[in-house]
């Protein structure tokens, strides 16, 4: 059995099958993703530390099958850091939270290609500190979705928040909002749900918050339906598990007028020529959390 050894500060991980193909269209191997890890951690630390987490799997690469995954498993080593949550039908599980970059190497090595983390933190698990909204097209066209991100940036700041934008590295873009955890997630809904229906109400014909597909008639969706309790989000400048390896890719609003945009523009392959040249649109985003002003 093939194997190598990756130091990562003060931690050593053994990785199996290093050579297992994981992308087969870009011949990406583990260990190449694992070492992507390694090296985007400096950046991706900031947005994932701290957050229960929940592993997408791919053990035979993305051809393979897949699954997701939230408890701890016993053999993980002692310094993965647990946290215990309870569940919303009764009990409590250990999720994985990463706090450290040999964190998100171990993590590669157990093939989970994209980390999804809870949009609240450990010591606080029941209060989130941003909000997100899923701009979901109805096909494969982009201009819906950057006319939606631009008109949802607009009702945000007309509420007195900092929006950031961010390609999904699939279909779409998700539009986060850094908000002090004073609410609970009931209530972080029902705001998002206020926007995005008065959003949908101005656009009629162009967009919607209905998710059942066949009642979208074409029109893109404004999902806020992830800020719940126990829901999750990709990670920025996680890998998602498809052709190419393309990322999640925080944005300046500005590049969303760039002709050549597209929510797989970024990968494993470019994204560390982009950050070369400019530093993260999100550092320091929760520097900008507000209240939120909820409606009585």
């Amino acid at each position: 059995m093939a194997q190598t050894t990756l130091r990562t500060g003060r931690y050593t991980v053994h990785l199996s099958h290093p050579d297992k193909t994981m992308y087969p269209e870009a011949g990406i191997t583990k260990k190449e993703v694992v070492r992507y890890y390694k090296r985007i951690a400096s950046v991706m630390l900031y947005h994932i530390k701290g957050r229960p987490l929940v592993m997408h799997r791919f053990p035979d690469g993305i051809r393979g099958e897949d699954f997701y995954q939230k408890s701890v498993p016993d053999y993980f080593p002692e310094w993965i850091t647990r946290k215990k949550v309870d569940l919303k039908g009764g009990g409590s599980e250990f999720l994985v939270v990463v706090d450290k970059a040999a964190d998100l190497v171990y993590l590669a090595n157990q093939a989970c290609l994209v980390p999804h983390v809870w949009l609240s933190r450990q010591d606080n698990p029941d209060k989130p500190d941003k909000l997100i909204f899923d701009l979901d097209p109805a096909g494969e066209g982009f201009r819906e979705v950057t006319f939606a991100a631009l008109e949802l940036k607009k009702a945000l700041e007309g509420e007195g928040l900092t929006p950031f934008v961010m390609t999904t590295g699939s279909k779409g873009l998700h539009v986060t909002v850094p908000i002090k955890p004073d609410h609970g997630f009931d209530r972080v809904r029902e705001f998002a749900e206020d926007v995005a229906d008065r959003l949908a109400g101005k656009f009629p014909d162009r967009l919607t918050t209905e998710s059942r597909k066949e009642k979208r008639k074409g029109r893109l969706l404004l999902d806020y339906m992830r800020n719940a309790y126990g829901q999750t989000s990709v990670v920025p400048y996680g890998l998602r598990a498809l052709p190419g390896a393309p990322v999640a890719a925080p944005l300046n609003w500005e590049e969303l007028k760039s002709a050549g945009l597209n929510p797989r523009s970024y990968t494993m392959n470019n994204i560390f020529r982009r950050l070369g040249r400019k530093k993260d649109p999100w550092k320091n985003m929760f520097r900008r959390s507000k209240k939120l002003g909820i409606r009585s």
